[in-house]
């Protein structure tokens, strides 16, 4: 699986830690930035980047994306199809995010979310598998239908 970053400069200092820890664990990690800490940035365009990536090839990539709020990144992401993002609130409800509804983004507000719960909810979102049960498989294709309508 593949791992793909993303933070704007509110965000720069925990995907900084971030991304050391999932490749000591072995993960292939790919960061798109910001590369330097830049007050000046925005979130879409890293946002942007992830999500393409993902969009592109979700049954093998996870995207992981950081700010201040969490909110921007969020909603960016899930503008893509077949990205499902969440924002990230408690390692039980990434959890339920993963198992239920397969999300393959976690975005996480850095602002409010400190380090150590940061880490446990990565760990959570990386090692839950989906369930695939029916009832969430037909929520899931249900959701599907909208992005083939409205996109």
């Amino acid at each position: 699986m593949v791992i793909y970053l993303g933070s704007d400069h509110r965000g720069f200092k925990l995907k900084e830690t971030v991304s050391g820890i999932l490749k000591g664990k072995g993960y292939e990690v790919v960061d798109f930035g910001n590369s330097a800490y830049d007050e000046g940035d925005d979130y879409v365009d890293f946002a942007k980047m992830v999500a393409q990536k993902v969009s592109f090839n979700p049954e093998v990539s996870r995207g992981i994306l950081f700010c201040g709020s969490g909110a921007g990144m969020d909603m960016t992401a899930n503008k893509f199809r077949k990205v499902r993002s969440v924002l990230g609130v408690s390692s039980d409800q990434v959890y339920s995010a993963r198992h239920d509804d397969d999300a393959n983004i976690l975005s996480i507000a850095a602002g409010f979310i400190g380090e150590e719960d940061a880490k446990k909810m990565i760990d959570v979102f990386l090692e839950t598998p989906f369930d695939g049960e029916e009832r969430h498989r037909r929520r899931l294709d249900k959701m599907t239908q909208i992005e083939q309508t409205w996109s």
